[in-house]
Formats: C-alpha cells, structure tokens, sequence
C-alpha cells in the first residue's frame, strides 16, 4: 500500500514537472501584449493616413466637391468626363510612356552597373558611391539642375554648337520634351536599382559561375541560365518600384515643363493636382486619382505575376 510520504513525494514531483509548463504560456503571452502595445500606435496612424484617406478621396470622387462648402452626388459622371476629354487620355497616354520607358531603361541600365560593379573592378566602391548619389538629392533640385541643362543657352546646346550641331529647343518642342523628362527621372534613379541588383548578385555563388565557365558556358548564356534565375527576386521588387514610381511622376514634370508644351508631358498625378487645387474641382480630382491609384493596382498585380519566380509558377 501507498503511505502517506509516498503521496506527498508523488504530489510534490508533479508540481515540480508542472511548474515549467505554465511559466513559458504566462511569459509567451506577456510578450505577445507588450509587441501588440508597441505596435498600436504605428497601425492607428497607418489607418488614418493612408486607408481613412483613400476611403474619403474614394467618397468624394463621386461627387462635384470643390473643396469648400456643400456637394452633390454626381455618380459616374466624373468618370465619363475623365475619358471623354481628349486632354486626359493624352495625360494618360503620356503617363504609361514615361511608365514603362522608365521601367525598361532604368532596369537595364541599372543591372549593367550592377554587373560591371559586381566583383572583379577594384574602383567599384568609389563608382559604386558616384553613380548612387543623385539618389539621395531632392527629384526638385535634380530637376532645376537639368532645366539649367537642357536650356537653349544652356551647356547642352553650347557643346553641341561646338562640334558644329545646332541647337535644340529641349523643353520648348513637344516631341522632345517628354523624352527630356524621362531622360532626368532614369538619370536620377539608376543607382537605386543598382543597389537592388547588387544586393541579389551577392547572393550568386562564384562556383557556380565558374563551373558554367568551365562547362564551356558563354558569359551571356552564364547570366542567362545561372544568374538571372538566381536573382529573381530582385528583378520583381526593382522591377515593381520603378513602374509604381514612373506611373506617379510628378516632381520632374512640374520642375521640368509645368505638363508644357502644348501638354506633351502632362500626366494623370499632374492632373490630379491641377483639377483640385488650381481649378478648385476636389471631386473631379479625386476621381482621377482614383482612376490612377487602380492603374497602379492593375499594373503591378501583372506585373508581379509575371516576374514571380520558377517555384511559384510551378506551384
């Protein structure tokens, strides 16, 4: 039979084996509060600026607001001006070209640096630190210094009227303004890409290069085969800023050509700006913003489909 010294010992060593179990579950769930604590404050804001805001421009883009007093429900109506203005659809046009010349030249250019500044080039830091610095300037200044560039009397045309070519009206032509505009906003942006491409690149083991080279692998068929598929994340994430970033330009117009000449460069953000607080028309703006914020959704929802990853494909 159990004695009572027995009983007691028994009891006394479940307790100790219980005991563990409850310290980690009252500890885990301390930490669980205080994190949730933490974070309040930076989910409260993010919920009034961005989400609050969205709603309301959302609201007010059915509506013929102009900013102050009363308004009406208008339905649809803003959107149907939007489209059947020939002024907008040029806005819209000149929008996605800027978008998508900005997305292709800005990554290319950008993953070239990235590869000559990858590993072999002894300087590589100090261009590495050249090409990256416009990043960190203001697109403003960047943009008053390459106004100061492209003017008729400018640097620009005085070299080319040093080798006997004539002068160009930069940003007073419209078939060279906008080009002009795309010229500034990849100048400025390939460093950043750069560092985003670079940032993968370290992530592709040598052997597996030099084994490619030793397999009798071209340097093309190399990056093709062996790097590429390696750095495809970096391809999505640089890829997806530049397009969302190109699809709402709006500093480098403004500084640049004000959406001038004749509107060759205006584009749907400078638009938006313009309908609602030069023209005082909040809800026409609002729908046009709008209208932008679903361009943007559209455009990288296709696009992260479409640089997804070979695992993510076959899954």
């Amino acid at each position: 039979m159990t004695t009572q010294s027995e009983v007691r010992r028994m009891t006394k060593l479940e307790t100790q084996v219980q005991a563990p179990r409850r310290a980690p579950h009252k500890k885990a769930y301390q930490v669980r509060l205080g994190s949730w604590w933490w974070a309040l404050p930076a989910l409260v804001l993010m919920v009034v600026v961005i989400y609050v805001t969205t709603i309301a421009g959302g609201f007010f883009a059915f509506t013929n607001w102009s900013g102050l007093g009363a308004f009406d429900f208008v339905g649809l109506a803003n959107f149907v001006k939007i489209f059947q203005t020939p002024e907008l659809i040029g806005s819209l046009w000149n929008t996605l070209l800027l978008a998508f010349g900005f997305l292709i030249f800005t990554n290319v250019l950008g993953l070239l640096f990235a590869l000559a500044l990858n590993r072999t080039l002894k300087s590589r830091y100090v261009l590495r630190t050249l090409i990256f610095m416009p990043v960190v300037v203001s697109p403003i200044a960047v943009s008053y210094i390459w106004k100061f560039i492209f003017d008729y009397n400018g640097p620009l045309n005085q070299a080319l009227a040093g080798v006997g070519l004539p002068k160009q009206n930069w940003l007073a032509d419209p078939g060279l303004a906008i080009w002009c505009v795309l010229v500034v906003m990849v100048w400025q942006n390939i460093g950043f890409v750069m560092v985003i491409y670079l940032a993968g690149l370290a992530t592709v083991p040598e052997e597996m290069e030099e084994a490619a080279a030793l397999d009798g692998a071209s340097t093309f068929y190399r990056f093709r085969y062996v790097v590429l598929p390696m750095i495809q994340p970096s391809v999505a994430i640089a890829t997806t800023l530049t397009l969302i970033q190109g699809l709402r330009v709006f500093d480098q117009v403004v500084a640049l050509t004000g959406g001038g000449p004749a509107g060759a460069t205006q584009t749907l953000a400078l638009e938006v700006y313009q309908q609602a607080f030069t023209y005082q028309q909040f809800g026409f703006g609002a729908a046009l913003a709008l209208v932008l914020s679903l361009l943007i959704l559209l455009f990288s929802i296709a696009q992260q489909y479409a640089t997804r990853d070979r695992s993510a494909k076959e899954a």
